[in-house]
């Protein structure tokens, strides 16, 4: 099975890498020369632009960042000619409307698609180490499956077309509270005079253990924006409130990798413009 990537940047490069070491044979194409450059050094082949890669693989890839993005690669691909039997993967996370709106346009001209956006970040995609979350027909879901196997510890079918994008939505939201509720627990225990270092450190041993603390000290609070707003569109859309995502949406909105290396680290951070400076806890018990 011949595979291509639209989008070799640094996950995309790591992802093409493991598909090729699994023994497929592996193309990619990137406007940015010199990232097509660095991805296609080993196994990976370079491919001329995205209609020389649609017309030359089984499965094509898509690790981009912007619903734009995925619209674009897909228009690339439908006005190329396609090979037979060709399926699109966009392992992006965009908006299920995109995927749905996409998978539409593929099918009226015969081409698979399955919405498949990824988790555990960079790390995982330089470990081989992503869980895969699709949506899409079962047929189609299977038949890539191998391929995503190459760089994923998991692949988890969610649905029809969308689910997937879905499934990472439910993630984002749980990284993102985590995130907010990570930040104010280890504020207060800084502010009661623990080290909020040495706190997350014995969090991590207690059942209020969680991923996104564990990655702490990486966490670099991108693409929140965007996870949170379709959060919120996709909640309007189903007639739910979500007055707690509401709220975690505009608090993680507050901080950056710079305040938590603060409140870790620093001799004093700050929250929501207030100041998080150590006391003993017996002075802050008297008031």
């Amino acid at each position: 099975m011949k595979i291509g990537f639209a989008g070799v940047g640094a996950m995309g490069a790591a992802m093409a890498g493991h598909v090729a070491e699994a023994g497929f044979e592996v193309s990619a194409w990137d406007p940015d020369a010199g990232a097509l450059a660095q991805a296609t050094a080993g196994k990976v082949g370079a491919a001329a632009d995205l209609g020389a890669l649609a017309r030359g693989c089984d499965v094509l890839i898509a690790v981009v960042s912007t619903d734009a993005q995925s619209r674009s690669v897909v228009e690339a691909v439908l006005a190329a000619d396609p090979a037979e039997g060709l399926t699109v993967v966009i392992a992006a996370t965009n908006h299920p409307k995109t995927m749905i709106e996409l998978a539409e346009r593929c099918a009226a001209r015969g081409v698979g698609f399955v919405d498949a956006p990824v988790c555990y970040g960079l790390q995982g995609a330089k470990d081989g180490d992503l869980v895969s979350l699709c949506g899409g027909d079962a047929g189609e879901v299977e038949r890539v499956r191998p391929v995503l196997m190459a760089y994923s510890r998991s692949v988890e079918h969610l649905g029809p077309v969308g689910t997937g994008q879905l499934g990472k939505a439910c993630n984002n939201m749980m990284h993102w509270a985590a995130c907010v509720a990570n930040y104010e627990t280890l504020a207060l225990a800084k502010a009661c005079g623990i080290d909020a270092q040495a706190m997350r450190e014995t969090l991590l041993k207690c059942p209020a253990r969680n991923t996104t603390l564990e990655r702490w000290d990486t966490t670099r609070l991108t693409w929140h924006e965007k996870d949170m707003d379709v959060v919120l569109d996709l909640s309007q859309q189903a007639g739910l409130s979500l007055p707690l995502f509401g709220l975690v949406d505009q608090l993680v909105k507050r901080l950056g990798p710079d305040d938590i290396s603060a409140l870790l680290y620093g001799e004093s951070a700050e929250y929501l413009g207030l100041p998080v400076r150590g006391r003993p806890i017996d002075e802050v018990t008297r008031g």
